[in-house]
């Protein structure tokens, strides 16, 4: 028998709903943000992502040739085949551009619950704006899409590349790749302090001739705890290196009083210089959404300001800003919660309010109900038509099984008098109704 590819899912209709209510409740936000949907190809040229993105990525890539020997690859992330689009698409249109976009990606990575080989992410941008305020926005609108999905004990870390580099490259490390190193002896030492591994961090230093000592700075910043109140003692600290720019501090200040004014209050907020994104191209703020129920991989949002469009020729647009939700990570942890907490709608609004109402015509020909099938249809009811011919205790199962509300059964006597039988599956009343929509929609409503 053949079997999906490892590392990829199928959805059934059940799991489906959930899923959708999810996508256009974040569609939803975003449009209330001034965000708008753009769509970007599945495959892209294989240099868009070998030009800037990290080894971890690239390793990754699902690269091949098509008939005309180009090299292409499925994307491993969306934000930079919609930076391409806008330099190809949209370098003409008014700036900023608020957009978000929906899609799958494909990494070729060990596969676990949480990590898949095709997986969903949900993600904006925010283009020919940057600053603290254009931050504070992008920031905003991930809190509010959050908090509207009804997604529980969250944590938002918020931190700024910038700082920690110049804190790194101030006391000695190199920021560019040596011969035989898979990466820059600054993206090790952010790693290890993003992870909390001292141990790892003084052997880098030592490795690099650098007394492990002159880490500890970059230690109490790691141990600093709580929000905006942190940035005080974090200026401290950093005012002790050379080359660090404490006007970043500021600016991190600005964005972090904007977030307190444009999103609810999260659950847990916390400022963390040490946070490091996986991408090279973040070069400012930087954030990370964490849920504990999900452990390991946890991680469910992450994004920040970063440069992209001088690749394209666009500098003037550089910073950008933005985040990747990882959609089936939400899920996961929408789901683990409502199951913890017995419920069975596990996104806000899945549970369709118009109810479904289960259409059984019995020993009579199914063609003397389609007119009231069609007008309950174009009156925004759910309808569903028995086609087997059941009989009337199977079709009871069936209508049960599919989720009706309601059953609507026409046998020959009633058509004889222009009349069904409306049963309510969850009350067991039943009444006689005129075959005509208006009727049934006025007991129903």
């Amino acid at each position: 028998m053949v079997q999906k590819p490892r590392g990829t899912r199928d959805f059934t209709p059940a799991v489906m709903k959930s899923r959708m209510a999810l996508e256009q409740l974040l569609e939803e936000r975003a449009r209330r943000h001034g965000f708008n949907r753009v769509q970007t190809p599945i495959f892209e040229s294989l240099e868009l992502f070998t030009a800037k993105s990290g080894e971890g990525v690239i390793s990754q890539l699902y690269a091949f040739e098509d008939k005309g020997g180009r090299p292409l690859t499925l994307r491993p992330e969306l934000t930079a085949p919609v930076m391409r689009m806008v330099a190809e698409e949209m370098r003409m249109d008014t700036k900023p551009l608020r957009l978000s976009y929906f899609g799958q990606c494909y990494r070729y990575e060990e596969f676990k619950k949480g990590r898949y080989r095709e997986f969903f992410q949900y993600g904006v941008e925010l283009v020919g704006a940057s600053g603290p305020l254009a931050e504070a926005e992008v920031i905003a609108l991930a809190i509010d899409m959050l908090d509207s999905c009804g997604l529980k004990n969250w944590q938002i870390r918020i931190g700024h590349v910038g700082i920690l580099k110049d804190a790194l490259t101030g006391l000695g490390l190199s920021d560019q790749i040596e011969q035989g190193a898979n990466e820059a002896a600054v993206a090790s030492a952010m790693r290890f302090l993003d992870k909390g591994d001292d141990d790892g961090l003084a052997k880098l230093f030592s490795s690099n001739g650098i007394d492990p000592s002159f880490s500890e700075p970059l230690r109490q910043l790691s141990q600093l705890q709580g929000g905006a109140e942190t940035l005080e003692p974090a200026r401290e600290i950093l005012s002790a290196l050379d080359g660090v720019s404490l006007e970043s501090l500021d600016e991190l200040k600005i964005t972090l009083d904007a977030v307190s004014s444009l999103a609810a209050t999260p659950p847990s907020l916390a400022v963390d210089l040490t946070v490091a994104r996986g991408l090279d191209y973040y070069t400012g703020m930087v954030f990370e959404v964490q849920v504990e129920e999900l452990g390991g991989e946890g991680q469910v949002l992450g994004g920040g300001s970063y440069n992209l469009m001088h690749l394209f020729g666009l500098a003037d647009l550089d910073p950008c800003c933005g985040f990747g939700l990882g959609f089936d990570r939400v899920m996961l942890a929408l789901e683990a919660q409502a199951e913890a907490e017995g419920r069975e709608e596990v996104v806000p609004g899945q549970q369709d309010g118009r109810g479904l109402i289960a259409v059984i015509p019995f020993n009579i020909d199914t063609q003397a109900v389609l007119q009231v099938v069609r007008q309950l249809r174009d009156a925004g009811q759910l309808v569903e038509l028995e086609l087997r011919g059941r009989k009337i205790g199977k079709a009871f199962t069936w209508a049960d099984k599919i989720g009706a509300t309601y059953t609507l059964i026409v046998g020959p006597r009633d058509l004889e008098s222009g009349t069904g039988m409306l049963k309510n599956l969850k009350t067991g009343i039943e009444q006689a109704v005129e075959l005509d929509a208006s009727s049934i929609l006025n007991i129903l409503n």
